[in-house]
Formats: structure tokens, sequence, C-alpha cells
């Protein structure tokens, strides 16, 4: 009897437990869905700062601004950690063409993040066309000295998460200049990284130097890409020759900051979960789902939190990291001055996917049963609210340097649907217009949600 009243009272305060989750989950998404501000706050920084790349006026700009308006949610603490970031700087007008014999057939380009510039008057060279790295260095020096490499990799269709078929065409855009350079390449220019056939090159970073040689690099469109392929194809003698140029320029790094806002735990006030996203972008746009969403989000996620009276055990923080697109030094101090400070991280959520649906989360570098636990624990509580796939999968770069540095805790990606972010991914598309205010409010959330479950039940 004593066993069965034991039991009992064990599955009652269980019980208990789950609905006070759940009605504290609940409040959240009424604050999120009824008052939320991240949508709001995205247009500012889209429509009064824009593109934010970093070492620019505008990424300070972003950097004042964000730290104000956590400021003025009245949060805890509010501070800047200096960083030392590249200032990389696009120039005038890229241009380029498909020379066919005496035709010239104007293409979009953009220069790729870090390259270098063309001579004044440009390049013009014949094309080599390779579908990878492997095939590249096969054809050797003597092939491909004094060409331009054209990397013409598709996105591979049968990827149902996007995120993996970038991934997997990456690598042409990342490394492919440099090994081009090493094999006498006068230029590279790679297909942009997206499924989406259209006239918008999308840019990212590449380590365009080699030890010997440092040559100019561009995103080609997909669109123009296929145009180029066929014209190559049809026109062997005489080839097709292509035609580039671009005046970007990397000057000398300069001072920046991650902006970070706090609630301090109310019983582990030196324990910490965080969630965070880059508030640094591309200089093609406003960097709104890239990664505008994701910073906005990660400060709603505070403001949920103080609004609603949720006083967490563990001190959580917002952490907008700086220069995440090329280079990644914000990331790294952080995980730096966090090792430093031996401050103890449970866990680190990072959103740079994007705005859109929310669907779940990855737990990066866990095991099959950590993650049956994970599902066991907060699934049914999350389900409700349809962000309740919890998988193994990455978890992003910016939080990536917490793994080496603060051993224990559990890097988490959210994960949105992903089936449109590539089409805007670090485009002059990548507007506010183009994010959805109930998705991003659903994402916010969702984390707000399963960072509210870690402070209460660990994991």
């Amino acid at each position: 009897m004593k066993k069965f009243t034991l039991l009992f009272s064990a599955v009652l305060l269980c019980s208990q437990v789950k609905a006070q989750d759940s009605l504290t989950i609940r409040k959240m998404y009424d604050e999120a869905l009824v008052n939320g501000q991240c949508y709001d706050n995205l247009h500012y920084l889209c429509k009064n700062i824009g593109q934010r790349i970093s070492g620019s006026a505008n990424a300070q700009k972003a950097v004042d601004w964000s730290k104000k308006l956590m400021d003025g949610y009245g949060f805890d603490k509010v501070y800047l950690q200096e960083v030392m970031v590249p200032h990389w700087v696009r120039g005038a007008k890229e241009e380029a063409a498909i020379i066919d014999g005496k035709t010239r057939i104007p293409v979009p380009i953009v220069a790729l993040g870090m390259s270098i510039a063309t001579p004044k008057s440009g390049i013009t060279a014949n094309v080599i066309e390779v579908k990878s790295i492997k095939e590249l260095e096969g054809l050797g020096e003597n092939v491909v000295k004094g060409k331009i490499v054209f990397f013409n990799r598709a996105f591979d269709p049968r990827f149902i998460e996007t995120g993996a078929a970038y991934g997997n065409a990456g690598d042409q855009r990342f490394m492919g200049p440099a090994v081009a350079a090493k094999l006498g390449a006068v230029g590279a220019i790679v297909r942009s990284l997206t499924e989406i056939i259209d006239d918008y090159p999308h840019t990212g970073a590449t380590l365009a130097t080699s030890a010997s040689k440092i040559i100019p690099a561009a995103a080609i469109s997909t669109k123009a890409a296929n145009k180029l392929s066929a014209m190559l194809k049809l026109r062997k003698f005489p080839a097709a020759k292509f035609y580039f140029k671009q005046n970007c320029e990397l000057l000398p790094d300069v001072k920046s900051y991650n902006v970070i806002g706090e609630i301090t735990g109310s019983e582990n006030p030196n324990k910490f979960i965080t969630v965070g996203g880059h508030l640094d972008s591309w200089d093609l746009a406003e960097g709104a789902h890239d990664d505008g969403t994701g910073v906005m989000q990660s400060v709603e996620v505070l403001r949920i939190f103080k609004t609603i009276g949720y006083r967490p055990k563990n001190s959580v923080r917002a952490v907008l990291f700086m220069n995440e697109e090329n280079g990644h030094k914000g990331g790294t101090k952080y995980a730096e001055l966090a090792a430093q400070n031996k401050e103890q991280h449970i866990a680190a959520i990072e959103t740079d996917e994007g705005g859109f649906t929310p669907r779940g989360f990855s737990f990066a570098d866990v095991s099959k049963d950590f993650i049956k636990k994970v599902n066991d624990n907060f699934k049914s509580i999350l389900e409700p609210y349809d962000v309740d796939k919890l998988t193994i999968g990455g978890a992003g770069t910016d939080i990536e340097p917490m793994k080496e540095a603060l051993p224990g805790v559990v890097l988490i990606g959210f994960r949105p649907d992903s089936q449109r972010y590539f089409d805007l991914h670090h485009t002059a598309k990548d507007v506010f217009e183009n994010v959805n205010k109930r998705e991003l409010e659903l994402g916010a959330a969702g984390m707000a949600a399963l960072i509210y479950l870690i402070d209460q039940h660990g994991l």
C-alpha cells in the first residue's frame, strides 16, 4: 500500500509539473502572437539601418541600436563584447559578360566575400567548366593556367532538407577559387548556391588565396550559369570567353562588438543558456532572413520572459554575434571569454536559418539515447505548437567554438522550414518584405518554450 501511495504521488506530481509547463508555454505563445515586437524591431533594423557587413558604419549602427533596444527592455545586464573583425568592401558596380565571337551577352555576377579586385580593365579569358574540385585538380596546371575556372555544380534537388544541398555544393565556393589559383587560373566564377533558377547571384565568403597566388572570384546567377554552360558545349571551336570586372578591397581589421543581453538566474546565476544569431549581414540587401530574424527572435525570447514574469533558474543570454559571414570572429571571441571567465554553459541555441515556420530543433554531437530522452521529456509539450521535431543534427557557426572551449555545453540549432531560405540567401532579395510576421513570432515563442523546458528540467 505504501509503495502504491508513493507511486501515485509521483504520477500526480509529474502531471502537475506538465500542467504548469503547458500553462507557462501557452502564456509565452500568447505574448508572442498578440503583443510580439520582433517583427517591428526587424523592420527598424532592415529599413533604418540596412545591410550590416562587418567593419562597416552600418554594422556599428546596428550594435548601438540593438544595445539601446535591450537596455530599453530592462534586462538585468546589457553589454558589449569587443572583437576585431575583417573589413571587406565590395566597391563600385560589378559587371560580366559571355563573349561569343563579337557578341557580348551581359550576365549578373557579384564578387565573393573576401575576394580581390580584377585589374581595372577586368579579366577576359577562355573558360573551363568543372563540376567539382576533384575534377579541376585532375585537369592539372597545363590545362588550367591562364583560364577562368567556372564551377558549375548545381544544388541536388533530392535533399529534403535544403541545408544539406547547400553543404553538398558549398565547397566549390569556399575552396574552389583557392585551388584554381594554385593551378594558375586567372579568375574563378561559381554557380550561385541555390536551387532556384533566376538572375539573382548569391554572394558568400571564399578562401580566395593560395600560398602562391590570389585571384578574383565571383558568383554568377543560376540562369546565367546555365546559359554559359550551354554556350560552352555549343561552341567548342572557337570557345566562348568570359569577361568580368570587380573592385573589392580588403581593408585592415576594425573594432566591433558582440551585443549581449541577460536575465540573471534566480538559483544558478553562473550557469547560462544562450540564444543568438549574427548581427552582421552581407551587403547586397537588408540581411532580413540572414540573420536579422535570428537576432530579433533572440531578443524577443528575453522580452517574453520578462513580460510574463518568468524568472529563470539559470541565467539566459541573448547573444548578437558579429562577423559570422566572413570570419566567425564574434563566436570565437564569445567562447574564448566564457572559458576565461570559467562560465558554465548548459546549452546554446543558434537561429540562423531564416524566420520561416518553425519545425523543431537539432542537437549536435549527441547520442541516440540522449535524443530519445529529449523527446521523451519535451516532445509532447511542444507538439501542440508544431515545434516538436527534435533530432540529431547541426547547430550553428557562431556557437560551434563553444564545443571545445566550454565542456558539457549542448549545442542546438533552431530548425524552421528550409524550402525557401536558399532562394533568398546572400542575395539582393533578402529584404524585410520577404519575412512573414506570424512565422517570425512563432519561431521566437518556440525558442522561448525550449529554453524554459531546459531551464526547468535540464538536459
